[in-house]
C-alpha cells in the first residue's frame, strides 16, 4: 500500500528540491566499494556535531534528503554509556514558499513548532532516553527552515546496552519522504566487546540498507541501496565488500528501508553460510545463535560475525525476500552486495581488544519481573478506497482512529509498571511494531512461548491469512521502571506509509510519585 502515497510525497518534495540552494553531497555510483560512513566519536564524555538538514537530487532524478556533515552525510555517531550527544541541527531546506509563511513558522518555539511541508526533527531510534524537547521528543518538536540551529542534548544512560542504534527524522506525515530521501544514520554505543569478547579485534563494518524511489516516483522493494550504493543487480553493478579468505568480520546491519522486510544471507556458490548472531536491536544476546538466515524488519538492526570462504568462491550478501501478505508490498529476493574474497588487507576499522566485563545492563532482568498489567492491541486497515487507505493501531475496547498528535494518549501508565502487550494483526499485511524510549522482551509469538526471548525495540507481526479464526500476534513485555520512560511518546508501525498514514498512537507514563 506504499506506492500512491509515496508518489504524492515525491511530487511535492521534487518541487522543493528544484528550488533548493543547498545540495546534499553526491552519492556513490553503482559497483562502488562499500566503505563505512564517516564516524564522529565522543571526546571527554561528549559527542559534538553540527548537522545540516538539506535536500537535493540523485542520479535518477529523485529527491534526496540528508544530514550533511563537513562535506559528507549521515555520519556514524559513536559514544559510550553514560555520555552525552550534543547536536546542533539546522534545517536548510529551501522551500520556495512565501517569506511570510516561513517567517511565521520560524518565529514559533520549535519545542511546540509550527507544522509546515518542510519541518523536520531527529528521533534517536532505540535509545532509552528522555522524551523531552531537546532530547528525543518528536510529537511537538518541529524545526523549520529559517529557525536558528536547534540544540539536541541527549544523555545516554550508564546501563545502556552496547550496540547498533540509529537516528532519523520523525515529523508526522513527512517521516517517509525524508527517510526514503536518505536522511538516516547509524549510532553506536561502544563496548560490545566487553560483553561479547568473541568480537574483540575483528574488522568491523557498518552496513545501512536504505530504500529509494525508481524513476517516476514508483517505489518497490528492489530499489535498495547499501551505504548509498544502488543494490539493484542485475540492472546495476553490485556494491562490493572485501574480505580475506577465512577472515572473521563483525557486520553491523541497519535496515533503514521504508517498507522492506529483510531476510539476510551470505551465500557462497549459492549456499548460505552459517552466521554467528551476536546482537539484535542494539542489545547483545545472552547466548550467540548460529543461523543461516537473519530476519530484519524495517528499523531493525542485527550484528553478526561472518567468516570469509576460501579464495575463488563466488560470494554474495542477499535478502531472500519476505512474505508480506495478500495486501502487502512485494519484498522480492535481492542481491545487496558481491563479496570479494582476496588476500589483500583491507583498511576497515577494528574493534578494540577485550577488556573488563561491562556491569549489569538495562532490561537484562526483564524476563524475571512480575507483570503488573496485560494490554491487548491490534493492527487493522480499511482498504475500501484504494486511493485513501486507512491504517490503525488500536487498544482493544477503543475505537480505531487515525493518529492525531493533538489527541489524548491511548494508554496511560506509571513509572515502575511492567506490562505485557499482546499485539494482534487483523489485516492481511505484515506490520513492524516499534516502541519509543524503551526496549521490550519478545515473550511469545502466536501464543507460543519463545525458546530464546530477545530484547528488541521493533518486532514483526505476521499478516492474517483472511481465513483463520485467530489472528497472528506477538506478546511483548514493556519495561517502564526507568526514569527515562517518564513522559509522552509514540508507538507505531515502522512501515513508513503506515506510520505517516495514521498507524500510530501515544502513551503517557506518569512519574511514580
Amino acid at each position: 500500500m506504499f506506492r500512491l502515497l509515496f508518489l504524492f510525497a515525491v511530487i511535492v518534495a521534487t518541487s522543493v528540491a528544484m528550488q533548493s540552494q543547498v545540495q546534499c553531497p553526491a552519492r556513490p555510483a553503482p559497483g562502488s566499494n562499500v566503505v563505512d560512513p564517516v564516524a564522529i566519536s565522543s571526546q571527554n564524555g561528549i559527542l559534538k556535531a553540527n548537522l545540516n538538514f538539506q535536500t537535493g537530487m540523485d542520479d535518477m532524478g529523485n529527491v534526496t534528503y540528508c544530514y550533511a556533515y563537513q562535506g559528507t552525510e549521515a555520519p556514524t555517531l559513536r559514544l559510550n554509556p553514560g555520555e552525552q550527544i550534543q547536536i546542533n541541527l539546522q534545517n536548510q531546506v529551501q522551500s520556495g514558499a512565501s517569506h511570510m509563511a516561513h517567517q511565521h513558522a520560524a518565529s514559533a518555539d520549535p519545542c511546540m513548532g509550527t507544522m509546515t511541508s518542510f519541518s523536520t526533527n531527529i528521533h534517536f531510534h532505540g535509545m532509552n532516553v528522555l522524551s523531552t524537547c531537546h532530547s528525543d521528543e518528536v510529537i511537538h518538536t518541529l524545526i523549520n527552515p529559517g529557525d536558528p540551529p536547534f540544540h539536541y542534548q541527549v544523555t545516554i544512560p550508564k546501563n545502556e546496552p552496547p550496540g547498533l542504534y540509529w537516528y532519523h527524522p520523525h515529523p508526522h506525515s513527512l517521516t517517509g519522504t525524508q527517510i526514503l530521501g536518505g536522511a538516516s544514520g547509524a549510532l553506536i554505543v561502544e563496548g560490545i566487546e566487553k560483553i561479547k569478547p568473541e568480537v574483540a579485534g575483528l574488522t568491523e563494518r557498518v552496513l545501512i540498507v536504505r530504500q529509494r524511489a525508481n524513476p517516476g516516483g514508483d517505489l518497490d522493494a528492489g530499489a535498495l541501496t547499501l551505504n548509498y550504493i544502488p543494490a539493484t543487480f542485475p540492472e546495476t553493478l553490485s556494491p562490493m565488500i572485501a574480505i580475506q579468505p577465512q577472515e572473521k568480520q563483525f557486520w553491523r546491519v541497519l535496515n533503514a528501508a521504508g517498507a522492506t522486510f529483510l531476510n539476510l544471507q551470505v551465500q557462497v556458490n549459492g549456499a548460505p553460510l552459517p552466521l554467528q548472531l551476536i546482537a539484535v536491536d542494539g542489545t547483545p544476546l545472552k547466548t550467540d545463535q548460529t543461523v543461516r538466515t537473519i530476519p530484519v524488519p524495517p528499523a531493525g538492526r542485527v550484528e553478526f560475525i561472518v567468516q570469509g570462504p576460501t579464495a575463488g568462491a563466488f560470494t554474495t550478501f542477499n535478502t531472500i525476500g519476505a512474505n508480506t501478505g495478500a495486501d502487502g508490498d512485494p519484498n522480492p529476493p535481492q542481491r545487496l552486495a558481491q563479496v570479494t574474497v582476496s588476500s589483500t588487507p583491507n583498511a576497515q576499522s577494528k574493534l578494540p581488544a577485550a577488556s573488563d566485563p561491562m556491569n549489569a545492563r538495562r532490561f537484562a532482568d526483564l524476563a524475571a519481573q512480575t507483570v503488573t498489567t496485560v494490554r491487548h492491541l491490534y493492527f487493522s486497515e480499511d482498504l475500501t478506497d484504494p486511493l485513501n487507505p486507512l491504517f490503525y493501531i488500536t487498544v482493544e475496547g477503543q475505537t480505531p482512529k487515525i493518529y492525531d498528535p493533538n489527541d489524548p494518549p491511548a494508554i496511560i501508565t506509571k513509572q515502575g509498571a511492567v506490562e505485557d502487550w499482546i499485539i494482534q494483526n487483523k489485516s492481511q499485511e505484515i506490520h513492524a511494531f516499534h516502541m519509543h524510549q524503551l526496549h521490550f522482551l519478545v515473550v511469545a509469538r502466536d501464543g507460543v512461548q519463545m525458546q530464546t526471548p530477545s530484547i528488541q525495540d521493533t518486532v514483526t507481526v505476521s499478516p492474517w491469512d483472511g481465513e483463520s479464526s485467530t489472528y497472528p500476534s506477538v506478546r511483548v513485555r514493556m519495561d517502564f521502571r526507568y526514569k527515562e520512560s517518564v513522559g509522552t511518546f509514540p508507538y507505531h508501525c515502522h512501515i513508513l506509509d503506515h506510520e505517516d498514514g495514521g498507524m500510530m498512537a501515544k502513551i503517557e507514563v506518569d512519574p511514580a510519585n
